[in-house]
């Protein structure tokens, strides 16, 4: 059976985190793109160049489509519940890009509509797919770091103001985009749910965050979390964690994209030794999981319910920092208004 993928929006990411891979993956193939919002010749331009052999002007006529199993959703936070919701209502699976929703609320109902219909509903959260988890995750539970302390996070890039991720009214901010990885990867790796304890963010306007710090801490093993995530910051470019128990420490370079290259430090009782984790593209890997749960019914790892317990930690963090989670009808309805959002 070959599992046929629509997709809503003719957005960049997807030739690299869906099309090329659908290509190379037996069963799995792209035959639809919708977009509402670029004009029809940028639309056929985006089908031929990716070999994409149906297009429609209208998500919903894309949605209708009986001969469509499943739809990739890589549109702005903001439209994800609604065309996540609405893809559900039509009987589609659903990849969904990450995060899955605005705030934890939005990504709740989204589990409440995917309960109980028999259709695989997944958060786009790669890198969950790649081995490096794994052998994290088993070096942490060998004792071999003893008692984990601590874990430094850190994710950041350096990205220009016209970025749609600047924009609140789009589900903007530096947390809710690219924090979501290392909230997800601390969370994936010990099991556990992180408690914000405290936060700091630099903004741009009154509702951006360009950059978070803060302070969490594990319930579990009581350690603590210091995270960094900065879209526009004086770190340029940050994806490194690391883990320090009570008899070593583990460095990891590349925590996000391990395949294209990363690095993994283990020292323990006064030795050292460098690892690398085969595995292949995260996208790639992410794929063959959705379209293998698809056939056979049992969840992937990066479920709705997985997604609503990382929005609550990305809406803690916000919230801790004085800010308005992302998706709040108040601060949209006074955006929408023309009256800008201020601070207390």
């Amino acid at each position: 059976m070959t599992l046929r993928i629509g997709i809503l929006g003719a957005a960049r990411i997807a030739p690299y985190a869906l099309i090329k891979h659908a290509r190379a993956l037996p069963g799995v193939e792209v035959v639809a793109v919708a977009e509402e919002y670029q004009d029809a010749a940028a639309l056929a331009k985006y089908a031929k160049k990716h070999r994409i052999p149906s297009t429609h002007r209208s998500f919903d006529e894309l949605l209708a489509r009986s001969d469509i199993d499943a739809v990739y959703v890589p549109l702005p936070i903001s439209m994800h519940v609604e065309w996540t919701l609405r893809a559900i209502a039509a009987g589609k699976h659903v990849l969904c890009e990450k995060p899955m929703a605005a705030n934890a609320d939005e990504a709740a109902r989204i589990a409440q509509a995917a309960a109980g219909t028999g259709l695989i509903v997944a958060e786009a959260m790669h890198f969950r797919y790649h081995p490096l988890v794994e052998r994290v995750r088993d070096i942490l539970a060998s004792g071999e770091l003893g008692a984990l302390e601590r874990i430094d996070a850190s994710f950041s890039a350096y990205l220009p103001f016209d970025d749609f991720r600047f924009d609140y009214r789009t589900g903007g901010g530096g947390t809710i985009d690219m924090g979501c990885y290392p909230v997800g990867f601390v969370r994936a790796v010990t099991g556990d749910e992180p408690v914000v304890e405290s936060a700091r963010a630099k903004l741009h306007g009154t509702l951006i965050d360009r950059q978070m710090e803060a302070t969490l801490r594990l319930p579990r093993s009581g350690a603590t979390v210091d995270l960094f995530v900065g879209m526009r910051c004086s770190r340029l470019l940050s994806v490194s964690m690391k883990l320090v128990g009570t008899r070593g420490r583990m460095d990891i370079l590349n925590f996000i994209k391990p395949e294209v290259y990363h690095r993994l430090v283990v020292r323990s009782d006064g030795a050292r030794r460098v690892e690398r984790v085969p595995g292949g593209s995260t996208y790639g890997a992410q794929l063959a999981a959705f379209a293998e749960a698809v056939r056979t019914g049992v969840p992937p790892t990066t479920t709705a319910d997985d997604a609503v317990a990382n929005m609550r930690v990305i809406d803690a963090l916000y919230l801790a920092a004085g800010l308005p989670v992302r998706g709040d009808a108040a601060v949209l309805a006074r955006l929408a208004a023309g009256h800008p959002h201020r601070t207390a």
